[in-house]
């Protein structure tokens, strides 16, 4: 008796394992561009990484806290209209409409590109046929210039409509204890896909769109990745805005 209740037994934990792995591969099934943590991957650093990893200046604008951030964004959208910026890269241009319905993220957007934030900085996850995220690196200089501007999220902004379309450019997330589908303030991401991304509408926020350089866009989502989809060779940005 007590032999055939352990032989039970085990088929039952083999059955439950394998459902428990099969669970976690369907719920990986749908991809979503959260917020990336830092890459261990052991790279050889090419001569611009290690020109690269010089440390920072500290950014000029104010360290934000999350109590002062809607006021200090709407009032900075207002003195900041600026709308249109260009991400440049090794594999050419990229340039982006932001959009006003979506203040919050717009001003936050502009308010980094001034700070420096994004130079120095990576396109740090490509997955080929969905999206290519950038706004983090594995460089200490990100960390730094981190600390210096704020811990923060953005309120999403879902009630401007916009929908994750092929060159939809939209806020990562985190996505532990965040019902409230905040964004994060750095990282952000293009939708490479021809038929978009329509299961992150209304779970991302939408900010803008690239209206020029999508060509671009599809050289980088080509690089050869490792398994967690960060690029073998680092793909260095830098932001600026445009006239």
């Amino acid at each position: 008796m007590t032999r055939h209740l352990i032989v039970l037994l085990s088929v039952l934990f083999l059955l439950t394992a394998c459902e428990d792995k099969q669970s976690s591969r369907k719920k990986s099934s749908t991809p979503t561009p959260e917020v990336t943590e830092k890459n261990d991957t052991v790279k050889e650093n090419s001569e611009e990484d290690r020109k690269e990893e010089e440390v920072p200046e500290k950014p000029e604008g104010p360290l934000i806290v999350q109590e002062e951030f809607i006021p200090f964004m709407m009032q900075y959208g207002k003195d900041n209209p600026e709308d249109r910026i260009r991400i440049k890269t090794r594999f050419g241009n990229i340039d982006v409409q932001l959009y006003h319905d979506t203040p919050l993220h717009r001003a936050n957007f502009i308010f980094l590109v001034k700070q420096n934030y994004f130079d120095k900085n990576f396109f740090h996850r490509v997955a080929d046929g969905f999206v290519v995220q950038g706004g983090n690196s594995d460089l200490p200089d990100t960390n730094i210039k981190r600390h210096y501007i704020g811990d923060y999220l953005i309120p999403s902004e879902f009630d401007a409509g916009h929908k994750h379309v092929r060159g939809a450019f939209s806020a990562a997330k985190y996505a532990e204890q965040n019902v409230s589908k905040a964004s994060s303030p750095y990282e952000f991401f293009i939708v490479q896909s021809e038929r978009g991304a329509h299961h992150l509408d209304n779970d991302h926020t939408v900010f803008g769109r690239v209206i020029r350089g999508m060509d671009v866009v599809d050289e980088i989502s080509k690089v050869e990745t490792d398994e967690s989809e960060w690029p073998r060779q680092n793909i260095y940005l830098n932001v600026e805005i445009l006239d």
